[in-house]
Protein backbone atom coordinates (compact mmCIF):
# COMPACT_ATOMS: atom_id res chain seq x y z
CA UNK A 1 0.00 0.00 0.00
CA UNK A 2 0.89 3.68 -0.20
CA UNK A 3 0.31 6.61 2.13
CA UNK A 4 -0.32 9.83 0.23
CA UNK A 5 0.32 12.67 2.66
CA UNK A 6 2.93 13.94 0.16
CA UNK A 7 0.53 13.98 -2.80
CA UNK A 8 0.00 17.71 -2.65
CA UNK A 9 0.08 20.29 -5.41
CA UNK A 10 -2.23 22.39 -7.52
CA UNK A 11 -4.60 19.98 -9.31
CA UNK A 12 -5.44 22.71 -11.83
CA UNK A 13 -1.89 22.80 -13.19
CA UNK A 14 0.31 20.33 -15.02
CA UNK A 15 3.12 20.24 -12.42
CA UNK A 16 2.05 16.89 -10.97
CA UNK A 17 4.23 14.65 -13.17
CA UNK A 18 6.37 13.17 -10.33
CA UNK A 19 3.19 12.21 -8.45
CA UNK A 20 1.66 10.76 -11.59
CA UNK A 21 4.82 8.74 -12.22
CA UNK A 22 4.76 7.45 -8.64
CA UNK A 23 1.16 6.26 -9.02
CA UNK A 24 1.89 4.68 -12.40
CA UNK A 25 4.85 2.73 -11.01
CA UNK A 26 2.86 1.78 -7.90
CA UNK A 27 0.09 0.31 -10.03
CA UNK A 28 2.45 -1.37 -12.51
CA UNK A 29 4.34 -3.12 -9.70
CA UNK A 30 1.11 -4.47 -8.18
CA UNK A 31 0.32 -1.81 -5.57
CA UNK A 32 -3.39 -1.45 -4.89
CA UNK A 33 -4.11 0.16 -1.47
CA UNK A 34 -4.09 3.97 -1.34
CA UNK A 35 -4.58 5.71 2.01
CA UNK A 36 -5.40 9.40 2.09
CA UNK A 37 -7.28 12.04 4.08
CA UNK A 38 -8.93 15.43 3.49
CA UNK A 39 -6.43 16.65 6.10
CA UNK A 40 -3.56 16.03 3.66
CA UNK A 41 -3.94 19.36 1.87
CA UNK A 42 -5.42 18.70 -1.58
CA UNK A 43 -4.26 15.07 -1.67
CA UNK A 44 -7.76 13.70 -2.35
CA UNK A 45 -8.28 16.05 -5.30
CA UNK A 46 -4.82 15.29 -6.69
CA UNK A 47 -5.40 11.55 -6.39
CA UNK A 48 -8.81 11.78 -8.02
CA UNK A 49 -7.38 13.61 -11.01
CA UNK A 50 -4.25 11.49 -11.47
CA UNK A 51 -6.02 8.15 -11.08
CA UNK A 52 -8.55 9.23 -13.69
CA UNK A 53 -5.77 10.41 -16.03
CA UNK A 54 -4.02 7.04 -15.66
CA UNK A 55 -7.28 5.13 -16.09
CA UNK A 56 -6.67 3.07 -12.93
CA UNK A 57 -9.24 4.52 -10.51
CA UNK A 58 -11.27 1.31 -10.43
CA UNK A 59 -8.16 -0.81 -9.81
CA UNK A 60 -7.31 0.66 -6.41
CA UNK A 61 -8.59 0.02 -2.90
CA UNK A 62 -9.25 3.57 -1.70
CA UNK A 63 -9.08 4.38 2.01
CA UNK A 64 -9.70 7.83 3.44
CA UNK A 65 -10.70 9.38 6.75
CA UNK A 66 -13.11 11.53 8.73
CA UNK A 67 -12.26 13.56 11.86
CA UNK A 68 -15.23 15.73 12.79
CA UNK A 69 -16.96 15.79 16.18
CA UNK A 70 -20.26 17.04 14.72
CA UNK A 71 -22.33 14.43 12.89
CA UNK A 72 -23.68 16.71 10.15
CA UNK A 73 -20.30 18.27 9.54
CA UNK A 74 -18.83 14.79 9.30
CA UNK A 75 -21.38 13.80 6.67
CA UNK A 76 -20.53 16.89 4.62
CA UNK A 77 -16.86 16.09 4.95
CA UNK A 78 -17.35 12.53 3.70
CA UNK A 79 -19.52 13.67 0.77
CA UNK A 80 -16.64 15.95 -0.16
CA UNK A 81 -14.26 12.99 -0.15
CA UNK A 82 -16.52 11.13 -2.60
CA UNK A 83 -16.55 14.16 -4.90
CA UNK A 84 -12.80 14.75 -4.73
CA UNK A 85 -11.78 11.11 -5.18
CA UNK A 86 -14.23 10.55 -8.01
CA UNK A 87 -15.12 6.94 -7.36
CA UNK A 88 -15.67 4.20 -4.80
CA UNK A 89 -14.35 4.63 -1.28
CA UNK A 90 -13.60 1.14 -0.02
CA UNK A 91 -12.65 2.06 3.54
CA UNK A 92 -13.70 5.05 5.65
CA UNK A 93 -11.75 5.53 8.87
CA UNK A 94 -12.14 7.81 11.89
CA UNK A 95 -8.84 9.71 11.87
CA UNK A 96 -6.84 9.53 15.11
CA UNK A 97 -10.07 8.67 16.98
CA UNK A 98 -11.35 12.26 16.63
CA UNK A 99 -15.14 12.07 16.81
CA UNK A 100 -15.21 8.28 17.00
CA UNK A 101 -18.31 8.00 19.21
CA UNK A 102 -20.18 10.48 17.00
CA UNK A 103 -19.13 9.20 13.58
CA UNK A 104 -19.13 5.41 13.95
CA UNK A 105 -22.93 5.29 13.81
CA UNK A 106 -22.92 7.18 10.50
CA UNK A 107 -20.13 5.02 9.12
CA UNK A 108 -22.03 1.85 10.01
CA UNK A 109 -25.23 3.17 8.43
CA UNK A 110 -23.45 4.22 5.24
CA UNK A 111 -21.74 0.84 5.09
CA UNK A 112 -25.12 -0.89 5.34
CA UNK A 113 -26.34 1.34 2.49
CA UNK A 114 -23.39 0.15 0.39
CA UNK A 115 -21.55 3.47 0.33
CA UNK A 116 -18.45 1.92 1.92
CA UNK A 117 -17.28 -1.67 1.92
CA UNK A 118 -15.43 -1.31 5.21
CA UNK A 119 -15.14 1.02 8.21
CA UNK A 120 -12.35 1.52 10.73
CA UNK A 121 -10.38 3.77 13.05
CA UNK A 122 -6.80 5.02 12.96
CA UNK A 123 -3.97 6.28 15.12
CA UNK A 124 -0.28 7.00 14.79
CA UNK A 125 0.26 7.35 18.54
CA UNK A 126 1.16 4.65 21.06
CA UNK A 127 -0.87 6.57 23.64
CA UNK A 128 -4.10 5.72 21.78
CA UNK A 129 -3.50 1.98 21.47
CA UNK A 130 -5.60 1.13 24.53
CA UNK A 131 -8.54 3.08 23.09
CA UNK A 132 -8.09 1.38 19.71
CA UNK A 133 -8.24 -2.00 21.46
CA UNK A 134 -11.34 -0.98 23.41
CA UNK A 135 -13.19 0.09 20.26
CA UNK A 136 -12.06 -3.03 18.46
CA UNK A 137 -13.63 -5.19 21.16
CA UNK A 138 -16.86 -3.18 21.42
CA UNK A 139 -17.63 -1.96 17.89
CA UNK A 140 -18.19 -3.77 14.55
CA UNK A 141 -14.96 -2.56 12.97
CA UNK A 142 -13.44 -4.03 9.83
CA UNK A 143 -10.06 -2.26 9.99
CA UNK A 144 -7.73 -0.54 12.39
CA UNK A 145 -4.73 1.50 11.31
CA UNK A 146 -1.79 1.74 13.72
CA UNK A 147 1.85 2.77 13.87
CA UNK A 148 4.19 -0.21 13.92
CA UNK A 149 7.83 -0.66 12.99
CA UNK A 150 11.12 -2.02 14.27
CA UNK A 151 11.43 1.41 15.91
CA UNK A 152 7.89 1.42 17.33
CA UNK A 153 6.92 -2.04 18.55
CA UNK A 154 4.24 -1.17 21.10
CA UNK A 155 1.46 -2.58 18.91
CA UNK A 156 3.03 -6.02 19.31
CA UNK A 157 2.12 -6.16 22.99
CA UNK A 158 -1.67 -6.32 22.80
CA UNK A 159 -3.07 -4.53 19.77
CA UNK A 160 -1.97 -6.86 16.97
CA UNK A 161 -2.88 -10.04 18.89
CA UNK A 162 -6.28 -8.52 19.71
CA UNK A 163 -6.88 -7.62 16.06
CA UNK A 164 -6.00 -11.11 14.95
CA UNK A 165 -8.30 -12.59 17.60
CA UNK A 166 -11.17 -10.30 16.58
CA UNK A 167 -10.67 -10.85 12.84
CA UNK A 168 -10.02 -7.14 12.27
CA UNK A 169 -7.74 -6.18 9.38
CA UNK A 170 -4.69 -4.04 10.17
CA UNK A 171 -3.13 -1.27 8.11
CA UNK A 172 0.31 -0.24 9.35
CA UNK A 173 1.39 3.39 9.10
CA UNK A 174 4.84 4.77 9.97
CA UNK A 175 6.50 1.46 8.96
CA UNK A 176 9.88 3.22 9.16
CA UNK A 177 9.02 5.03 12.39
CA UNK A 178 10.19 8.63 12.23
CA UNK A 179 13.03 7.62 9.89
CA UNK A 180 15.68 7.22 12.56
CA UNK A 181 15.89 3.52 11.80
CA UNK A 182 17.69 4.33 8.55
CA UNK A 183 20.32 6.39 10.37
CA UNK A 184 21.06 3.38 12.57
CA UNK A 185 21.93 1.17 9.58
CA UNK A 186 23.63 3.81 7.42
CA UNK A 187 26.86 2.36 6.06
CA UNK A 188 26.01 -1.12 7.33
CA UNK A 189 26.06 -3.99 4.86
CA UNK A 190 22.93 -6.05 4.45
CA UNK A 191 22.99 -9.33 6.38
CA UNK A 192 23.77 -12.43 4.37
CA UNK A 193 20.25 -13.79 4.79
CA UNK A 194 18.65 -10.73 3.13
CA UNK A 195 18.82 -12.28 -0.34
CA UNK A 196 17.31 -15.50 0.98
CA UNK A 197 14.12 -13.63 1.89
CA UNK A 198 14.06 -11.59 -1.33
CA UNK A 199 15.36 -8.31 0.11
CA UNK A 200 17.90 -6.05 -1.58
CA UNK A 201 17.69 -3.06 0.79
CA UNK A 202 17.21 -2.22 4.45
CA UNK A 203 13.82 -0.68 3.60
CA UNK A 204 12.66 -4.01 2.18
CA UNK A 205 13.84 -5.84 5.30
CA UNK A 206 12.03 -3.38 7.57
CA UNK A 207 8.81 -3.78 5.55
CA UNK A 208 9.06 -7.55 5.32
CA UNK A 209 9.42 -7.76 9.10
CA UNK A 210 6.08 -5.94 9.38
CA UNK A 211 4.08 -7.80 6.76
CA UNK A 212 5.47 -11.09 8.06
CA UNK A 213 3.33 -10.60 11.15
CA UNK A 214 0.16 -12.66 10.60
CA UNK A 215 -2.00 -9.91 12.12
CA UNK A 216 -0.90 -7.35 9.52
CA UNK A 217 -3.00 -6.93 6.38
CA UNK A 218 -1.01 -4.20 4.62
CA UNK A 219 1.75 -1.68 5.29
CA UNK A 220 1.32 1.82 3.86
CA UNK A 221 4.66 3.64 3.73
CA UNK A 222 4.19 7.20 2.53
CA UNK A 223 6.16 8.52 -0.42
CA UNK A 224 5.71 10.69 -3.47
CA UNK A 225 9.11 9.69 -4.89
CA UNK A 226 9.06 7.03 -7.66
CA UNK A 227 12.52 5.74 -6.65
CA UNK A 228 11.48 5.28 -3.02
CA UNK A 229 8.25 3.68 -4.20
CA UNK A 230 10.20 0.97 -6.04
Amino acid sequence: GLGTVGFQGNPATDDLSPLKQTLEVFHRLGGRVLDTSPNYGDSETVLGRLLADLGIRDDVFMATKIDREDRAEGERRMEGSFNRLGGTIDLMQVHNLLGTDVQLGTLQAWKEEGRFKYIGITTHRDSQHADIERYMRSQPLDFVQVNYSLDEREADRRLLPAAEEAGVAVLVNRPFGAGGIFRRVRGESLPGWAAEIGCASWAQIFLKWIVGNPAVTCAIPATSNPKHLV
